[in-house]
Formats: structure tokens, C-alpha cells, sequence
């Protein structure tokens, strides 16, 4: 089907025109003609059959140099129809195929840029592991250092409570030594009363001085055992508040521990994570790599098949001019 309305009717009009103004009739001024429309294929056939249908001339005394003018001028007119009917099916050919790669090249656009923004979104994804990853350690860090502390000052309260045992120890010594002492002093008194009885009335003064003297002692013994046991007292609610610090450090130190050991296993798994991102970022590289080296080379090829197409425009228009 003629392209821009070309008919028949309207090409043998132009044919006519021409004619009547003494211009031979070619394909480009009918195209001219008609005002830079129409097919020169179409123009060509139509040209053909309005050929076919003029009468033929009757023959007279052949003229040589005419005939062969003519059959010159029909042979390049031909070769010219035929170049441009070529020129026209590579063009129509390289548009359609220009087209297709135009198409490709930006699907293989789209698809870097998805690439690109998965590469992106992968390379946030990384940086927020690792970030992560940094904080991890430095929250083991400050609980292994912690820890540290709680396990020197767990040994510090121990040696404590073994001081103040020592303690306990000598104290509850001298206690027992006190009243051994108070014991033996009293079953002593009571042997020295009853030989005082029996002795003289003139040593009884001196025993009650003596006597005296002795409760001043015993006074005195009593009051240190008082004092002795009121120190124990307090060293045993020592002890036992050392004994439930000690059962508090050791109840923090195994949260701490178990703390230490959860950051442990999630330390171990962000590894795993990034070792992992960083695997699908070198694909990803990899990938847009080739992808952009398949995409140079098409369009390589493409500016190629424009330079061959260009070359071919240029050698039908040298021909043209030839002709």
C-alpha cells in the first residue's frame, strides 16, 4: 500500500506535468512533483504501469546515437531505482534493527539501574551490620571489662570474709581463755575462801582486801567479756551481710556471664552476616560488570552498522550524482 495517499491517478498527473513542461520524468522529480511524498518504490511501479499503458510509437528510420542515449539513460535510471529500492530495504532494515537495540539497550538500562539500587540497598544493608557488628564488641568489651571488675571485687570481699573469719576465730580463742581463766580463778577463790575460813582471824583483812581486789578483777573480766561478746555480735552480722553481698556478686556475675555469652553467639552471627553481604556484593559487582560490558559492546555495534548505513547513503547519492 502506497504510504502518504500516493495513487496511480496522482503519479500520472506529476508524469503529465512534467511532460507538458519538456522535464523527463523520473522517479525523484515525480517525487518532487508531488511534493517529497510517497514511496519511491511506489512512484517506480506506478511509473511502470503508466509505461505499459502509452501507445507505441511507430517506427521510423532508427537513430543510432538516440537509441543508445536513451537505453543509457534507462539502464542508469534503473540501476538508480534499483540502488535506491536497495538503500530503502537497508534502511527500513537498520531502523527496525536500530529499534530492537534501542529496546534492548534500555531494558539492559532499567535492569542496571535495578542493579544499581540493589547494590545500593545491599551496600546500607553492610554498613548497618557492620555498624552492628562494632557495636557488639564494644558492648562485650565493657561487659568483659565489667565483669573483670566484679570478679576482683568478689575476690577482694572474699579475702575479707576470710580476715574476718580469722578473726571470728581469735576472738572466740580469747573468749574460751577468758573463761577458762574466770573458771579457774573462781574454783581458785572458792579453794583460797575456804582456807581463808580456816586460817587465822588476823589474815581475814587482808583476805577481804583480797576478796575485793579480786572482784575489781572479776568486774573487769566481765566487763571485757561483755564488750568481747557484743564485738562478736556485730562481726557475726558482719558475716553474714559479706555472706549475702558475696551471693549478690555471684548472682550478677552469672547474669553477666550469660549477657557475655548471648553478645557471644549474636557477635557470631553478624559475622556470618557480613561475610554473607559481602559474598553478594562481589556477585553484584561481577555482574554489573559484565552487564556493562555487554552494553558498550552493543552499542559499538550499533555505531557501526550507522557508519556502514551512512556509507551507504553517500555511495547511493555518488551514484545518483553519476547518473
Amino acid at each position: 500500500m502506497a504510504r502518504g495517499g500516493i495513487n496511480q491517478a496522482l503519479v500520472h498527473k506529476a508524469r503529465q506535468a512534467l511532460l507538458a513542461r519538456g522535464e523527463h520524468p523520473s522517479i525523484d522529480a515525480v517525487r518532487i512533483e508531488l511534493g517529497n511524498t510517497g514511496s519511491k518504490t511506489t512512484i517506480h511501479r506506478y511509473l511502470k504501469a503508466l509505461e505499459s499503458l502509452q501507445p507505441a510509437v511507430p517506427a521510423s528510420t532508427p537513430n543510432l546515437s538516440g537509441t543508445l542515449a536513451t537505453l543509457v539513460e534507462q539502464l542508469a535510471e534503473q540501476l538508480r531505482e534499483e540502488g535506491e529500492a536497495r538503500i530503502e530495504q537497508a534502511r527500513s532494515a537498520f531502523e527496525q534493527q536500530r529499534q530492537t537495540l534501542l529496546a534492548q539497550v534500555q531494558i539492559s538500562q532499567q535492569a542496571l539501574a535495578a542493579l544499581q539500587q540493589q547494590h545500593d540497598i545491599q551496600a546500607a544493608a553492610l554498613a548497618g551490620e557492620s555498624e552492628a557488628l562494632a557495636t557488639a564488641r564494644s558492648t562485650l568489651q565493657s561487659e568483659q571489662t565489667r565483669n573483670a571488675t566484679l570478679n576482683q571485687a568478689v575476690g577482694e570481699l572474699n579475702l575479707r570474709l576470710a580476715d574476718k573469719d580469722e578473726q571470728i576465730r581469735s576472738l572466740e580463742d580469747k573468749h574460751q581463755h577468758a573463761r577458762d581463766a574466770l573458771e579457774h580463778y573462781r574454783n581458785a577463790s572458792r579453794e583460797q575462801r575456804d582456807q581463808d575460813q580456816r586460817r587465822h582471824e588476823a589474815q581475814v583483812q587482808l583476805l577481804q582486801v583480797e576478796v575485793r581486789q579480786l572482784q575489781q578483777t572479776l568486774i573487769v573480766k566481765q566487763d571485757e567479756l561483755t564488750r568481747l561478746n557484743r564485738d562478736n555480735e556485730g562481726l557475726l552480722v558482719q558475716i553474714r551481710t559479706l555472706k549475702e553481698a558475696q551471693r549478690g556478686f555471684k548472682t550478677q556475675s552469672e547474669r553477666q556471664q550469660a549477657q557475655i555469652q548471648g553478645l557471644e553467639v549474636k557477635l557470631a552471627q553478624l559475622s556470618g552476616s557480613r561475610d554473607e553481604l559481602e559474598k553478594q556484593n562481589k556477585d553484584l559487582a561481577l555482574s554489573l560488570a559484565e552487564r556493562v560490558s555487554e552494553l558498550r559492546r552493543q552499542l559499538q555495534l550499533i555505531g557501526k552498522q550507522e557508519a556502514q548505513l551512512r556509507q551507504a547513503e553517500r555511495a547511493g547519492e555518488q551514484a545518483q550524482g553519476k547518473g
